[in-house]
């Protein structure tokens, strides 16, 4: 990893298969995101393959706005192994989709019938500066990846 990602690694009880369909469903979300910043999935379809954007309702109280929508284009679609987005936002001068420079990758290996290790990666390395001038990268404490697997394999589990 360079020194503009980090990432954690987890072992999950579940098939690869299991564990992408979860992560490919933008309604659970919320529940696996370990900040609590992620609110709700504001699009009823699961994710589908690359270039599909899906919206999420956020809130962050260091938001200028607290509540804030972000709107997420899937980079990578590679079922059940790779599945990673870019979080983006319509600008309110153009209407137009823009991105902020730093994505979400997760990796899964199947290790056997129900056991799956699955790499969750965030990686900031595009972001320009005048972001990095508002922005401290990353924008969470370390155990924020490691708490998003947990989240991850106790939906996995249900």
């Amino acid at each position: 990893m360079t020194e503009e990602t980090v990432s954690a690694t987890t072992t999950i009880g579940a098939s690869a298969e299991t564990v992408f369909a979860v992560l490919a469903d933008p309604a659970q979300h919320a529940a696996i995101d370990g900040t609590g910043w992620v609110r709700d999935s504001l699009d009823d379809q699961r994710l589908t393959g690359s270039g599909q954007v899906f919206r999420v309702a956020m809130y962050h109280p260091n938001h200028p706005d607290g509540s804030y929508e972000m709107a997420n284009q899937v980079l990578a679609f590679e079922p059940p192994r790779v599945i990673s987005w870019k979080p983006g936002y319509v600008s309110p001068e153009t209407g137009k989709l823009e991105f902020g420079g730093w994505m979400w990758r997760y990796d899964l290996t199947q290790l056997g019938p129900e056991k799956t290790k699955v790499t969750l990666s965030y990686d900031w390395s595009a972001v320009g500066p005048i972001p990095r001038q508002h922005i401290h990268f990353p924008p969470f404490s370390p155990d924020h990846l490691d708490n998003s697997l947990s989240h991850l394999a106790a939906i996995v589990a249900r």
